[in-house]
């Protein structure tokens, strides 16, 4: 059948040995293989298709058969079709062949080297050619030699790498078997790739030894060789073999076999004879083979390994790193080298620890551990010497020795498995406490572990696979080998102590000692380790002590240099001495003439060599270079001596000076410290200072440079003729950075000073000065004349000139001059008020004082800012002032003084003082304020008969009066009492006054006489009226009230009546002789019967019984054959005892109140409990110290009565004395009683600065800090003054709070209180703190008072041209006060021109010079004698100013100090000068005088704006409405039934008693309270106490009966944050049903919770409790399978687990709760009642704000009144006027000043805003 029929082949993989096969032995025993096809007969007719293999080689199976067998290949398969598109009746199989692609060899190298931790791989891949030299060569029996050749000279051929070895070779099928990717020897023995040598034999391991048969995995040398190149030759000779085989592999081959289509994995082993090289005679790129060719002759065997087309970064590598690689090479293959890791490990350790390590797969581990000690200022630990050394920052101190490295590097088979280490095992981990072995000799040992091969490791062997889980398993062994021998120990312990014994016996430290203190440095960059340090005096290293001040030299330091040691330092938190690894040493340099330097340097850098006297002899060496002294000679011989006083104009020099050493030798550069550098020149400055009165003036000036022939030379100087004391200055000066320093190393170069003194010469001329024409009265002035010689100085007179005083100079065409002068009030001096002491004056009226400002002479004078203000009245908020700027005089009207309750004279100072002017000293007058006689009181009282003195009865106001109904209620008389508790004498008028509520027509005559009308009591019985008695007049109304209760009358009256009830006249006045009387009980002695005419009736009185018990009682009357039955209640007597009937006999309480209630009862004299009510039940204390305020109120039938919130007043009754309480008083932690204030007392408080933090703690009654308090119910209070010495502030005195923490602005002492507001009306004080207000740091110059603008007129008459004759001029903060007290330095004063003006020819002053200096001495400079220069420059007319600005040290031009700055006027004109002077003096006064104007409207405004700010409309009564609903809401709720412990508690509130558990805690819901007093059943009754004093009292006062718990007996440790048993790191173990909660978490504890805690915690402990028996089962269940202990566990329906598993039966199910009989916890109070709670609280603060707010309203509102008053009104009209009249004058003067321009006041908002720049 053609192919065309249905015949179809598919390729078989020749792998696929089931359907190929080929045997070198045919049918026939010959050696020609069989050729075989595999047939499936897919035709119809047959159905099975069964498969054939024939073997299709000379076989005749069919014609067609013979014909295809020609085309097909070795393991094709032939289906047998009818046609192509034939459906198959069954499943067939075909044949493939699948292999690798090639590049799973080519790549195999990148693939695993390069995934190898970023490092380079390539020694690592030659380790594994060397591990198979090393396996070939492992049966020689002489040397073992292995050879790396880099073959990079390119006129060989390409660069190739070439390894070989002198092993035993390999035969052909050996080298095909290499060939084959991953055939291990462990696949060798089995098919296609058997061996042809014996089997193989694993070798017995050698421990710690390099194992020859590493080889392993069979895919090393591939992955290796493709790694390093792109092609490998093999060249082996096996032993005995005269046959060389040759195999290539080539990724160039196999693409071209891809390429061709043949087949990839195929190739041919080329045997050659030895030293035969024609192959490669034509192969250019390998001619370096012919010389390793040649080397085979005379090896009986070898191996080489040639690898070409190297990658050309590995031949960079090779190149450049070659000790790298080859280092790390060695140390994978364990070689000897001198510095590989392992070992500088072993050649630095001091001692070993061996271990050995055994796991579950025969896995078998041998360690060891090196310790490599300190020796004192090393650690010996090795670093790697190829490592990147990064300096960690931590380094300047520990030094650890190993630092982050880990500690083992481990081995297998002998081999380093480089990227594999071993961090720690646990037991040589860092301790997590600190032990008896220092934490740094951790880091002292390294490590290294050696495996069998039972451990997995990667393909390339560069890591292992599981080797640290393995050996941090749980089931692998350690013990410790000692002497070759293995230990079962326990190995922590064991290395525990060997590493104990290693740094005892090994470790050499430094030994600081001389602990001084602990220090931050500044100068470590790093800021962790800035602190802290430890500084110490000496340390001992190495057998020498070193300590403070010694000299030392150091070493390895560049530069070298010598010091002296100030201190030691070592990092840490460290006290008295310590050992340590290092440390560190200051050193000042020496000599410190020549360096003055600090340096810190490691103590290992002391130089231990060289002695002290080498030292001190290079340090004085260094010295006596250094310059010393100046040499100064007068070539002339002129010299001048020390403080020689010579005339003005006297030449000085010239002068000679040299510069000399300590060794005398003449010297004029400065030595160097440092070789081979250039030394400094020096130079000579000569200055000469006149000292003159405004100041240091230079006046020469020379600088000499040295000169090889005369050295330093200054020429004569002529121009000394200002008087005064002079000084030469001659210093050695070094230029440096262009500056000339006087100062070298931080010591002075050598100088000289002379001083001399210039004096005047001989009178010449003379000259009268000038007098001032403005004088004030008190001021003297002077005429002064002045004697002048050639220079102009003033001269002494000569012994025989005597001056005369005339005003006629004769021989002049104008011999007299007329010097007019203005006389005016001088400066304020003293403060008068006009009135004396004492002032009287009755409480609640005004009184006024009349005040002027004096001058020194007594005359009223008047200046800007003349308010004068009086202080220290009571019932004036603010300050009363009067404004006398203008007149200085005025009248001050105080408001009324009010005193609450006065009752004696009180005396009052009143402090007047003028605030602006400081120098006026306070006025006091002294005012005696005396009760007022006005009606202040009235009183109403009962007095039956008007001559008697004294009074039956008082009637109190609102008092209740029990009185019989009908009755007539007399007597009633009226007083009236003024403030002192006079009786104001009754007048008719006053009678008119008078008002009753229960009569209209009153007799003014009786009124007048003090009686009031008879008060008619109605008739109903048990009805209350109110009765009310008033005065009223101009501002006085006072009255008083009282209530009468009717009742009915005590005595029967007895009548005849017919039977129709008609009262009969039969009764007689005999007939009371026949009335008979009779009861149960009756005393019918007391019996009195009484005829009535008027009534025809009988009156029966002394109605009494027996004493007996109270009760109804049946009173018969019989008059002959009548009778009246009478029923009358029988009730207690006239109330005669008071008993305590319930509550405690010794209570303990706190000083708020008293919890427990005492129920006391009234009894008669019979003790008989009384029910009468008009009572008082009062307390008195055994100590005037302790005060109780009580309440009582009636309860109860039976007259208890109780604690409560009524005051009842017996009437007209005698006290009844009562039983005693002892009580207890019990500091309440709660109640604050002070106020403890700390702040730093060192404080600086700088004008307008910020105050320093106060910290303020309030103290309970027990001593303890209260920390639940509201910020906003604190306010610090600041005034200025003296502190009050009270509690409180001074009375008069303004203060306020503080804003923003601002100081005030004026210096000056002040006053700091705190006060708490405890509630409405009470608050509690500090104690009052003083701080002294500094003043703020210097930013300006400027006088005290603004000085007059100067006008000047450019003549030859010096006052006309006076700038200034007499100025003080003070640095001042920006708050005007005086600042920088202990500055100093120079005010340069110079001209400028004004704003606006380009004038260029400016004005000069007296002497043709354009600046002048004043000393500045202690902050103030004092100007005198200012002047303009005669024909001074200067434009008529103009303005110019004078800048005086301060020149002080450390203040430049980033902080300068502002100049003053003083206009003055320049005119050319006298007469226009004069006009210009008048216009500028009323220039200046108005312009004052405008700005206290506006200062004064700029506060108004400030103070308006911010009470504005500050102000709300609020609705105080709406407020009180919503918390008043809200208490009432609170009270219903506190009144709502809820579940309440009904066990009574009477020991509750004794001293050191909490009371019954029942009581002490509380449960939200039912059925958890059921089921937890149930379980507490037999403790809920105990009672809890704080002491076992307070215990064994309960216990004596019950003989035993009462279980108490002494809570200091107690031992509970805090584990409240003890998670549920299920819960283990914060996970749960399993998951739980029934929402389990402790138990103790559902306690509430209304008081006491920290006692309480302790209690229930030892009483419930962790018992649980969950929603059922079937959750409490589960949890209990899933707790013990976690083998965790499970406590008691119960249930909301009350059933109880038992800590041992045990529930079910009555004893662990809980009864219901009605069965508790009230031993339940109680229920607490609804949420919503808290909630509630807080929001009075939280209205009652909004009340407080907004009553406040009202406050603040009622200011604002009065201040807008005052703003409208007339008087502003008409100030403000002053201040438009004088505004006007200003910009007049300025318009004359032709300076008008800008718009708005600010007057220099500094307002409280500015000053806000510069403060926030400033913080």
């Amino acid at each position: 059948m053609a192919e065309s029929e249905g015949l179809t082949t598919s390729a078989v993989a020749n792998s696929n040995r089931t359907h190929i096969s080929q045997s070198k032995n045919g049918v026939n025993g010959s050696d020609k293989p069989h050729k075989r096809v595999v047939i499936f007969d897919c035709r119809p007719e047959r159905h099975d298709a069964m498969e054939r293999v024939l073997d299709i080689n000379g076989l005749d199976f069919n014609d067609f058969l013979q014909v295809v067998s020609k085309n097909l290949q070795q393991g094709n398969t032939l289906h047998l079709l009818q046609t192509e598109d034939q459906i198959l009746p069954v499943a067939t199989k075909e044949h493939i062949v699948f292999l690798p692609h090639y590049d799973t060899l080519v790549q195999s190298g990148m693939y695993e080297y390069y995934a190898s931790e970023g490092q380079n791989s390539l020694p690592y891949a030659f380790a594994e050619l060397i591990d198979n030299a090393l396996s070939a060569t492992s049966r020689n029996t002489g040397v073992r030699t292995i050879d790396i050749r880099l073959l990079f000279d390119e006129s060989l051929g390409k660069h190739a790498v070439v390894i070989m070895d002198n092993g035993c070779g390999m035969t052909s099928k050996q080298l095909n078997n290499w060939a084959v990717y991953r055939l291990s020897k462990f696949s060798r023995e089995s098919g296609t790739f058997s061996s042809d040598h014996a089997g193989y034999v694993r070798p017995d391991p050698v421990a710690r030894s390099l194992n020859s048969d590493i080889s392993y995995f069979g895919v090393g040398g591939k992955q290796a060789v493709f790694y390093i190149g792109q092609s490998t030759r093999m060249i082996t000779k096996p032993a005995g073999s005269p046959d060389v085989h040759e195999l290539i592999i080539s990724k160039e081959e196999f693409e071209r076999k891809e390429r061709n289509k043949e087949d990839i994995y195929s190739g041919f082993i080329r045997n050659r004879k030895v030293r035969d090289y024609s192959q490669i005679t034509q192969n250019v790129d390998e001619r370096f083979l012919h010389g390793l060719i040649a080397e085979e002759v005379g090896k009986d065997s070898f191996t080489a390994v040639v690898v070409t087309g190297v990658q050309p970064e590995h031949v960079t590598f090779l190149k450049q790193d070659f000790h790298l690689w080859t280092r790390e090479l060695t140390a994978c293959e364990k070689s000897e080298i001198d510095n590989d890791m392992q070992t500088l490990y072993i050649n630095t350790s001091a001692d070993t620890f061996e271990f050995k390590a055994c796991t579950d797969v025969d896995g078998i581990v041998e360690g060891v551990l090196r310790y490599h000690p300190f020796l004192y200022d090393r650690e010996t630990y090795p670093e790697d010497p190829y490592s990147c050394k990064e300096k960690d920052d931590d380094s300047i101190v520990m030094n650890q020795a190993r630092g982050k490295r880990p500690i083992f590097e481990c081995f297998w088979n002998g081999r380093l498995i480089p990227y594999t280490t071993v961090s720690e095992f646990d037991w040589c981990a860092w301790p997590k406490k600190t032990g008896t072995v220092p934490a740094e000799c951790y880091s002292r040992f390294s490590g290294v572990l050696f495996t069998n091969d039972r451990f997995q490791v990667s393909t390339n062997k560069l890591t292992f696979m599981d080797l640290e889980l393995q050996l941090k398993n749980k089931e692998t062994l350690f013990t410790r080998i000692v002497n070759g021998q293995e230990q079962r120990v326990k190995i922590h312990k064991e290395f525990h102590q060997w590493l104990k014994t290693c740094h005892e016996k090994w470790d050499k430290q430094v030994k600081f000692r001389g602990f001084k203190r602990t220090i931050t440095r500044t100068d470590v960059t790093t800021k962790k380790m800035q602190s802290p340090w430890a500084t110490f005096s000496s340390i001992e290293w190495d057998g020498r002590a070193y300590k403070a001040g010694q000299y030392v030299k150091s070493q390895k330091t560049q530069p070298i240099f010598f010091g002296s040691v100030i201190q030691f330092l070592l990092y840490g938190d460290h006290e008295g001495d310590v050992y340590a690894t290092g440390g560190q040493v200051q050193v000042a340099m020496e000599p410190k003439a020549l360096y003055d330097d600090i340096k810190t340097i490691p103590i290992s850098k002391i130089d231990r060599v060289i002695t002290n006297a080498a030292i001190k002899k290079s340090i004085d060496d260094e010295l006596a270079k250094l310059p010393d002294k100046l040499k100064v000679t007068w070539p002339e011989g002129n010299p001048w001596t020390q403080n020689d006083v010579r005339p003005a104009g006297t030449p000085l020099g010239p002068l000679h000076v040299e510069i000399l050493n300590k060794k005398g030798e003449s010297i004029s550069r400065i030595p160097s410290a440092m070789q081979n550098t250039t030394r400094k020149a020096l130079s000579i400055e000569l200055k000469v200072v006149w000292h003159s009165p405004n100041g240091d003036v230079e006046t020469n000036s020379h600088i000499a440079a040295h000169s090889a022939k005369w050295a330093f030379w200054f020429r004569t100087m002529e121009n000394l003729n200002k008087l005064g004391k002079y000084t030469l200055h001659l210093n050695t000066i070094l230029n440096v950075n262009e500056s000339n320093a006087t100062v070298w190393a931080g010591n002075q170069l050598p100088n000289h000073t002379l001083d001399f003194s210039i004096t005047e010469g001989s009178a010449e001329r003379f000259v009268v000065g000038t007098v001032n024409t403005l004088l004030h009265v008190g001021v003297p002035f002077n005429i002064p004349l002045e004697l002048l010689d050639e220079y102009g100085h003033p001269a002494r007179p000569t012994p025989n000139l005597k001056p005369l005083l005339e005003l006629v100079l004769p021989g002049l065409k104008q011999d007299s001059q007329t010097l007019k002068i203005s006389l005016l009030p001088g400066n304020p001096d003293s403060l008068k008020v006009k009135q004396e002491d004492p002032i009287t004056v009755e409480n609640g009226t005004s009184v006024s004082f009349d005040v002027e400002v004096h001058d020194v002479a007594g005359n009223v004078t008047a200046h800007p800012k003349l308010i004068i203000s009086c202080q220290g009245i009571p019932g004036s908020s603010s300050m009363v002032a009067v404004d006398c700027s203008n007149t200085g005089a005025g009248t001050l009207v105080l408001k009324p003084i009010t005193f609450k309750n006065i009752a004696g004279d009180q005396t009052v100072k009143a402090t007047f003082d003028i605030p602006s002017q400081k120098s006026v000293a306070p006025v006091q007058r002294d005012l005696r304020v005396v009760p007022s006689t006005r009606v202040s009181r009235l009183e109403v009282y009962s007095q039956e008969d008007e001559d008697s003195l004294v009074d039956s009865m008082v009637l109190r106001d609102k008092e209740k009066i029990d009185w019989t109904a009908g009755d007539l209620l007399e007597n009633l008389h009226y007083r009236l009492y003024d403030e002192r508790g006079r009786v104001v004498p009754l007048s008719e008028e006053m009678a008119r006054r008078i008002k009753v509520n229960w009569a209209a027509d009153v007799s003014v005559e009786e009124l007048a006489q003090g009686k009031l009308p008879n008060v008619p009591v109605p008739t109903l019985v048990k009805e209350e009226h109110f009765y009310q008695v008033s005065y009223m007049e101009e501002l006085v109304s006072v009255d008083t009230s009282f209530t009468i209760v009717n009742r009915s009358s005590p005595f029967p009256v007895l009548q005849l009546t017919d039977q129709y009830g008609n009262k009969t006249q039969m009764l007689t006045a005999t007939c009371v002789d026949s009335l008979a009387v009779d009861a149960e009980g009756l005393d019918k002695a007391s019996l009195v019967f009484t005829w009535q005419e008027s009534t025809h009736s009988m009156l029966v009185t002394g109605v009494r019984f027996n004493p007996g018990l109270p009760g109804i009682r049946e009173l018969n009357f019989t008059w002959r054959d009548f009778a009246e039955h009478v029923t009358i209640k029988l009730t207690a007597g006239v109330p005669a005892q008071l008993k305590l009937v319930d509550g405690p006999q010794e209570v303990g309480i706190k000083l708020r109140g008293i919890q427990t209630p005492f129920l006391l009862q009234l009894f008669d004299e019979w003790g008989n409990p009384s029910p009468d009510q008009r009572v008082v039940v009062t307390l008195k204390t055994s100590t005037p110290a302790l005060k109780v305020s009580h309440f009582t109120n009636v309860k109860g039938t039976w007259g208890f009565y109780s604690i409560g919130d009524i005051d009842l007043w017996s009437f007209n009754k005698k006290p009844i004395h009562g039983p005693a309480v002892k009580l207890t008083i019990i500091p309440d932690p709660n109640k604050p009683v002070k106020l403890v204030v700390e702040y730093n007392t060192n404080s600086v408080f700088p004008a307008g600065g910020t105050l320093t933090v106060f910290s303020v703690s309030v103290v309970s009654e027990e001593g303890s800090t209260i920390k639940n308090l509201n910020p906003a119910n604190m306010s610090m209070l600041l005034w200025k003054g003296e502190p009050s010495g009270t509690s409180r502030p001074p009375s008069g005195v303004s203060y306020g709070t503080p804003r923003d923490k601002v100081i005030p602005d004026h210096v000056g002492k002040y006053t700091i209180q705190f006060v708490l507001c405890v509630d409405k009306t009470k608050g509690l004080w500090s104690h009052q703190y003083v701080i002294n207000v500094v003043p703020n740091d210097p930013v300006k110059l400027g006088p005290d008072l603004q000085p007059p603008t100067p006008v000047v007129v450019n003549n030859n008459v010096l006052d006309s041209r006076t700038l200034v004759e007499d100025m003080s001029l003070k640095l001042m903060d920006m708050y005007n006060n005086s600042a920088g007290l202990e500055l100093s330095g120079k005010v340069v004063v110079t001209i400028k021109s004004s704003k606006g003006s380009s004038d260029k020819n400016l004005p000069l002053f007296e002497g043709k010079v354009k600046s002048l200096q004043f000393s500045l001495a202690n902050g103030e400079a004092q100007i005198t004698n200012l002047f303009i220069m005669e024909n001074s420059p200067g434009q008529d007319g103009n303005e110019y100013v004078l800048l005086f600005r301060p020149s002080v040290p450390g203040y430049g031009p980033k902080n300068p100090l502002a100049a003053f700055e003083l206009p003055f006027r320049f005119y050319n004109d006298v007469e226009n000068r004069k006009q210009m002077s008048e216009l500028t003096k009323k220039k200046d006064q108005l312009k004052q005088t405008v700005d206290i104007y506006r200062s004064l409207f700029d506060t108004n405004r400030q103070l308006i704006t911010e009470l504005s700010s500050r102000c709300c409309i609020s609705n105080i009564p709406a407020i009180d409405k919503v918390i008043g609903q809200k208490t009432a809401d609170a009270e219903k709720m506190k009144l709502q039934t809820r579940r309440v412990c009904a066990m009574p508690d009477p020991f509750r509130g004794n001293l050191d008693v909490l009371g019954k558990i029942g009581h002490l805690a509380l449960v939200e819901d039912d059925d958890v309270a059921t089921v937890i007093s149930w379980h507490l059943l037999g403790d809920i009754d105990c009672v809890v106490t704080m002491t076992t004093v307070a215990a064994r009292k309960i216990y004596d006062d019950t003989q035993g009966k009462q279980q108490v718990m002494p809570l200091d007996t107690v031992f509970w440790r805090k584990n409240s944050s003890r998670p549920l048993p299920h819960i283990r790191n914060g996970q749960d173990s399993f998951r739980p049903i029934g929402n389990p909660v402790f138990a103790r978490d559902l306690l509430i504890f209304p008081e006491n919770a920290e006692n309480c805690h302790i209690v229930f915690g030892n009483l419930l402990g962790d018992t649980i409790l969950t929603d059922d028996l079937d959750s409490a089962n589960h949890y209990r269940k899933g707790v013990v399978q976690s083998k965790v202990p499970c406590p008691t566990l119960l249930t909301r329906q009350g059933d109880r687990i038992r800590s041992n598993g045990k529930f079910g039966g009555l004893q662990n199910k809980a009864p219901p709760i009605e069965r508790l009989r009230g031993q339940v916890f109680g229920a607490p109070l609804p949420k919503d009642y808290h909630t509630f709670i807080g929001q009075i609280d939280l209205l009652q603060q909004y009340r407080l704000a907004m009553e406040k707010s009202r406050q603040v309203q009622e200011d604002f509102d009065g201040h807008m009144q005052y703003l409208k008053s007339p008087e502003m009104v008409q100030k403000e009209e002053e201040m438009d006027e004088q505004e006007k009249q200003l910009k007049d004058i300025e318009t004359k003067l032709g300076t008008l000043d800008k718009a708005g321009e600010s007057s220099g006041m500094v307002t409280k908002r500015t000053r806000r805003k510069l403060l926030k720049q400033d913080y």
